[in-house]
Formats: structure tokens, sequence, C-alpha cells
């Protein structure tokens, strides 16, 4: 009995050594696992730092289809964001978040070649833009699923909706053709050009004159800071402790129809004070041999052709569709990084 005694006592601390060892581990891990309050209080709030890398498309009236939905996905372009965001409930984030990227269209390029009336006016019309935009927008995510914990156990991943406001500077351009419509050569050949300046549908006085009676008497220059409403949905992934990846895809209504610079009517090219804004107003010179009827006028002394329904004055000579005012798409994916986050294991002395 000594004996047996003697040997269970030179084997006890072993076996609570390896009892304490397998404790621990399952404390760490009930720990790392733990959901904390049924209730998202002021210690589960946390914030972050993003990056994102988006493709933004064009909707409008230079789309290959004269239809909210009609973009041209050739013209897709990159766009960099940098953005802050904020987790303040179970359920919702704020980000405010910088954007700069581009938006593109070209009715040579888009609209499609068929005996369709109105792509034939596309291809006829020969306008395109390019516009850059610096986007600031604050925005309302909501999660599908509840984050009731701290951010080391919030949910592996979760579908998501946004819907918030946004401001942004625009500047559309389009390339200077070779020569005025009077046949004398441009010095800004191939050059982008900004077109709000040059007032194409006669917003600028300094450029053309309208007069009372003409459809777009009366038209003003539209602003280069607008706003949008952007929305869409997404979902989002915990990479580890501390990322996130979020891959979404919204849009921005916006309350301009000039991020193409085409929206009204047409205004008599002899109206133009400015070569450079008759030149970038009237497109349809461009088009080889269109084989349609022209109207003869004079510009600085020249005889022009103008097409009949394009570069001219009449109710029904639209240029663009000013019903509907433009939207742009972003495609996004970002990455997240949660700041000031620590995580501190158990110590067990």
């Amino acid at each position: 009995m000594l004996l047996l005694l003697l040997l269970g006592m030179s084997f006890a601390p072993e076996s609570m050594g390896q009892f304490n060892r397998r404790s621990i581990k399952k404390n760490n891990k009930r720990i790392a696992n733990f959901t904390g309050k049924k209730h998202f209080g002021r210690e589960h709030v946390y914030s972050g730092v993003g990056f994102s890398l988006s493709a933004m498309n064009y909707y409008g009236d230079l789309s290959p289809l004269p239809s909210k939905f009609s973009t041209d996905i050739s013209f897709t372009k990159p766009a960099i964001g940098i953005s802050f965001f904020h987790r303040f409930g179970p359920r919702y984030t704020l980000i405010g978040q910088f954007m700069y990227g581009t938006l593109k269209g070209s009715d040579a390029e888009s609209a499609k070649k068929s005996g369709n009336e109105t792509e034939n006016f596309r291809q006829i019309r020969n306008l395109s833009f390019r516009n850059r935009i610096q986007e600031l927008s604050l925005v309302a995510v909501f999660d599908l699923f509840e984050n009731e914990g701290t951010y080391i156990s919030r949910v592996k991943w979760t579908p998501y909706a946004f819907v918030g406001i946004a401001v942004f500077h625009h500047n559309p351009q389009a390339q200077a053709p070779n020569t005025y419509l009077d046949g004398t050569p441009n010095p800004k050949a191939g050059q982008w050009v900004d077109l709000q300046p040059l007032g194409t549908e006669g917003q600028q006085a300094g450029t053309s004159t309208l007069l009372q009676g003409d459809v777009n008497y009366g038209i003003k220059p539209y602003s280069l800071i607008q706003a949008a409403i952007p929305f869409g949905a997404g979902a989002r992934f915990r990479l580890n402790e501390v990322f996130d990846l979020w891959a979404d895809i919204g849009f921005r209504y916006t309350f301009t129809d000039y991020l193409d610079d085409v929206s009204k009517n047409y205004v008599d090219v002899t109206r133009f004070s400015n070569p450079l804004a008759q030149a970038m107003s009237y497109r349809s010179n461009e088009i080889p041999n269109p084989g349609l009827p022209t109207n003869p006028v004079t510009i600085n002394g020249q005889t022009v052709q103008i097409i009949n329904g394009y570069g001219s004055e009449f109710p029904s000579n639209n240029r663009g569709n000013k019903k509907n005012n433009d939207i742009y798409m972003v495609t996004s994916i970002k990455l997240t990084y949660i700041l000031g986050a620590t995580f501190h294991r158990a110590k067990f002395r």
C-alpha cells in the first residue's frame, strides 16, 4: 500500500500539468469565440479604414440604347477610393469615402448599327465624351446578419445593402476635331477640351446668342459640382481578426443630365460666336457620306452643308433626352482594416 501511494504521488504533478494545459487551451478557445452580451454595447463599437478598386459605367444620352438600363461595357473605366468606417450597431455601419474615376461614352462606338431610327440617330449625332469624377460620399450600411459581439467575434460573412448621399465634381470633355466647320484648321485638334465653358447647347452668353423663341432660350450653364444618391448591395467577408473584404455593386442617381454634356436641343450653328463651341456642338459633319438631306448655311463666308435635324434650331431637333438624368454605376472590391484592434489572450500564472 505504501509503495502504491508513493507511485501515485510521483505521477500527480505531471497529470495535473496536463490537465491545466488542456484547461488553458479550452479557456482561450472560449474567449476567442466569445460573442459577448446579447446587446450591442459601447464596448462593441469599432472603426476602420479601407481601400477600394472599382469599375465605373455610364448610363445616359450616349448609351447604346435609349434606356435607363443601357450601358456600354467596353467603356468600363477604373476608379480608386479610400474610406473610413464606423460600426455603431449590430447591423449598422457608416462609411465616408473619397473616390476618383472616369466615365466615358461615344455614339460612334456604342450606338448599334441597324434600321432602327433611334439607333441611326445616335450614329449620325456622333458625339462623345469623357468625364473624370471626384466623389465624396457618406453611406449607411445595413447588414443582414447581426454582429452582437466584439470585432473579434464578428460574423464570418453577411450580405448588406447601402444608401446615402454624395457630392461630386465632374468636368465633361471631348476630343476636338481637326478643322472648324468652315474648314479652317483647329489649333486644338485631337486635344481633350472642356465642354462646359463652351456652352454647346447655348448655355454660355460669351460663345453663343440665342433668340427669344428658340427652344433652348434661357438655358443656364450647368454646375460642375453636383449631388447624387448612392445605393446598392453587396457582401462582406471576414478574412481574419482585423481585415474584411467587401464586394458590392451600386448606382449613383444624379441630379444632372450633363455628365455627357448632352441634354436638350440643337442650336443653330450660326448662333455660335466661338468656332470651337460651334465645332463641338455639331459633329455630324465628320460622318463620311451619310446620304441624308442637308441645308446650306454660311459660316465665315463659306457655305457649309448641315444635315437636316442636326445642328439647327427646331422644336423636334433633339440633341439629347432632357427627361432623364444621367446615372453611373460603381462595382467595387474593398479591403478594410480595423483601427486600434487588440486581442489579449488570457494569462495564467
